[in-house]
């Protein structure tokens, strides 16, 4: 997805959110996005947990 981005990419990006939300606001930012990438991934290991559980049950009851 961001393969294609580059480093004169990347910097123009992080210098643009600079300049729109300011140094104080940045840290909140990423701070706030780090804790919903962590639920995010909380979530999914969570589901794929119960759907492989459903399977090992299922094939079980099968045996």
């Amino acid at each position: 997805m961001f393969s294609n981005i580059g480093i004169p990419g990347l910097i123009l990006i992080l210098t643009l959110a600079l300049i729109i939300f300011g140094p104080k606001k940045l840290p909140e930012i990423g701070r706030a996005m780090g804790q919903t990438l962590k639920e995010f991934k909380k979530s999914t290991r969570e589901l794929t947990d119960d759907v492989m559980k459903d399977i090992d049950e299922e094939k079980k009851k099968l045996d």
